[in-house]
């Protein structure tokens, strides 16, 4: 079922998702400022190609570090991000056939608003 959602997934946008969050990655790593934000948009691309089959899991003992950053990743506004997500989830949640999607959406809004120290398994 993960194969064919992946599958699925990238054929109806997730490959859009992935390409947009690599591109804003490049952009930021141009500069020595923006590196962690744009290594961040790396891994949110890479979640977002594939997501079925992946959970999101923050590290226990992480430290102040990533808790900076999400608090400086949120002020910055990239909790916009999230509310787009939070759109598409409600868009495909309107028909049955969308639910898993909307899931999947629902899990993204989770990595997009707190990516620092947030891994996948």
């Amino acid at each position: 079922m993960n194969t064919i959602g992946n599958v699925l997934w990238i054929v109806l946008g997730g490959w859009l998702l992935f390409l947009t969050y690599c591109f804003m990655g490049l952009f930021f790593c141009l500069s020595i400022i923006g590196i962690p934000f744009g290594l961040q948009l790396f891994k949110l691309g890479m979640y977002a190609l594939a997501p079925f089959g992946k959970e999101v899991v923050y590290q226990g003992e992480s430290g102040c570090l990533p808790l900076t950053f999400n608090i400086l990743w949120i002020v910055l506004g990239w909790w916009e991000i999230a509310l787009v997500h939070l759109t598409l989830a409600i868009l495909c949640a309107i028909t049955i056939v969308g639910l898993p999607f909307a899931k999947q959406h629902i899990k993204l809004i989770q990595i997009s608003l707190f990516p620092f120290g947030a891994k996948f398994v």
